[in-house]
């Protein structure tokens, strides 16, 4: 029984390890096109059930792992990594919530993504004009200033992120001239 759990165990555990680290780097590189994060998660689940079957079937010699320092300290580290990634306080928990609070950064950026340059430019206490020079200069096109940084991205085929760095990439040099520090 050993030898056949053993025979497809491990062909099991590779070829799962190899989808997630595939998809996991994918993602990890923000190459999400296609299905990759829902393979991901769900076909995760095999290489869980791959690993424990081969663990399983090779039970005498994980053990053995346990009287060699190396191996206990690779062991020990994993699982304080294992343990410290449930901890709120190295990102956003399942309510969304980074280090205990809500994620407004994250939530800051989603809103200035939908929000037309008019607004953004009230926030940042510059002009649409001015705004709309900036990109410009990127080489983004705008077609009208009340548009939205996702639809200035979408008519540039660009991200939200990157119209909204070159919008704000020159913010603080505008916001200083002011002299109005509220």
């Amino acid at each position: 029984m050993a030898q056949t759990i053993k025979s497809w165990a491990t062909p099991l555990a590779i070829g799962s390890f190899t989808i997630s680290a595939v998809t996991g780097l994918l993602i990890f590189f923000d190459l999400e096109i296609g299905i990759i994060e829902p393979v991901h998660k769900w076909l995760s689940w095999l290489l869980v059930a791959g690993v424990l079957l081969h663990l399983s079937s090779n039970w005498k010699q994980f053990t053995g792992y346990f009287s060699k320092k190396p191996a206990l300290g690779i062991i020990g580290a994993a699982l304080i990594v294992a343990v410290a990634s449930l901890l709120p306080i190295f990102g956003e928990d399942e309510d969304g919530k980074e280090g205990g609070k809500e994620g407004t950064g994250k939530v800051a950026v989603q809103l200035l993504e939908s929000s037309s340059l008019e607004t953004i430019a009230l926030v940042t206490k510059t002009t649409p004009k001015l705004l709309v020079e900036q990109l410009e200069k990127n080489g983004i096109m705008v077609k009208a200033q009340s548009l939205t940084i996702q639809e200035i991205a979408s008519n540039n085929r660009k991200s939200e992120r990157e119209i909204l760095g070159a919008v704000l990439g020159n913010v603080k040099g505008s916001t200083e001239n002011d002299g109005d520090n509220d």
